[in-house]
């Protein structure tokens, strides 16, 4: 018997519905996956078998066909492992296939038939309202990230065997909501303060003047002199994001796996502040399949490079497009894409005498 469950596919911010096919017919047991799989989606096989087992459904023993549409687009993480189990269920009987037309399905399981959260979900749910889906469902832990999107049903789940009897109408899940409001106004417990600096007038007008007007700024001064405390208070003094700006940050670091646990919304400017050993890739983006590096995580906010004489050459150079555009695109072989890259660049160094 076969059944389709939709998923979903992210390309960089970008994301797409994919259908996860699964066929189930007589021959020896076996599992097979198709459709472009990564590492992690490969292994999702072990995952699914014993999640079905241990949250009490029967695991068929007959030849499982899994096939991840469309087959040209690269399938990551283990966000596919909940759509392929309940699509195994849907084709043994276990339960009715009609009832996952309305879903689109993430998470990935544990052996206990559990959901573990799973990166990215906010901009992928912003992909399915795209694509004019309706309802999500998602781990619980993911369930406030995912209902920032406005108009999504969000269904959280805490388990495969809590899908199961959902979807069989024996327990009802709620819509999970959250007050936007309340999330909009809880800023960092203990953010840096441009009140805690005492003298440096010269320094903090210029500070001022950078955050009115999005200018990027050069410290130059001795060791000790304050240089990365006044731009630690950078973010304190420019204007509160927006709504819109704080999904855009969000997007970011919900793709990066960067949220903290109980924070949904990033609801203050980033400050981003690597190391001048980092590489090109870790500050620009990239990798085999692209990812957001430093610049994208300062999205709106502030990439301080502390040391600016440290970093190396390609990296600098890497900076004056991103800095001129505010967006940055990541050609690689396998894929391209493009990130956002609005910041604000504070550096400092030390004068020549003090290198």
């Amino acid at each position: 018997m076969l059944a389709i469950v939709k998923s979903l596919a992210l390309h960089g911010l970008d994301g797409r519905v994919v259908q996860v096919e699964v066929d189930v017919s007589n021959g020896l047991p076996a599992f097979d996956l198709t459709g472009l799989p990564d590492a992690a989606v490969r292994e999702s096989r072990d995952r699914v078998r014993a999640a079905v087992k241990n949250a009490g459904f029967d695991y068929p023993a007959r030849r499982i066909t899994v096939n991840l549409a469309p087959a040209d687009v690269r399938k990551e993480g283990p966000l596919y492992d909940l759509p392929i189990a309940a699509a195994i269920l849907a084709a043994t009987g276990q339960v009715e296939p009609a009832a996952l037309d309305r879903f689109a399905l993430l998470g990935e399981l544990s052996l206990n038939g559990g959901l573990r959260a799973v990166a990215g979900v906010l901009p992928s749910v912003l992909a399915a309202r795209a694509h004019g889906l309706k309802a999500v469902v998602v781990p619980v832990d993911n369930a406030a990230e995912a209902a920032l999107v406005q108009g999504m049903d969000v269904y959280p789940a805490a388990g495969l065997a809590q899908l199961g009897r959902f979807l069989r109408g024996e327990e009802t899940i709620t819509p999970f909501r959250v007050d936007l409001a309340s999330l909009m106004s809880a800023g960092p417990a203990e953010a840096p303060d441009m009140s805690d600096v005492r003298g440096q007038a010269t320094a903090r007008r210029a500070l001022e003047v950078a955050a009115a007007g999005g200018h990027n700024l050069l410290m130059a001064g001795p060791p000790g002199s304050g240089k990365t405390m006044l731009a630690r208070r950078l973010p304190g003094i420019m204007p509160d994001p927006a709504f819109e700006e704080m999904l855009e940050i969000t997007k970011l670091y919900s793709l990066a796996g960067l949220l903290k646990t109980g924070r949904p919304l990033v609801v203050e400017r980033p400050f981003r502040a690597p190391h001048h050993s980092a590489s090109a890739v870790a500050i620009v983006g990239g990798g085999r399949y692209p990812r957001p590096g430093e610049i994208s995580l300062a999205h709106h906010g502030v990439l301080f490079l502390d040391e600016l004489p440290e970093f190396h050459r390609d990296v600098l150079e890497a900076l004056r497009q991103p800095l001129e555009d505010g967006v940055v695109t990541i050609s690689r072989i396998n894929a391209a894409a493009c990130f956002p890259a609005a910041l604000i660049l504070v550096a400092a160094m030390n004068p020549w005498r003090f290198v």
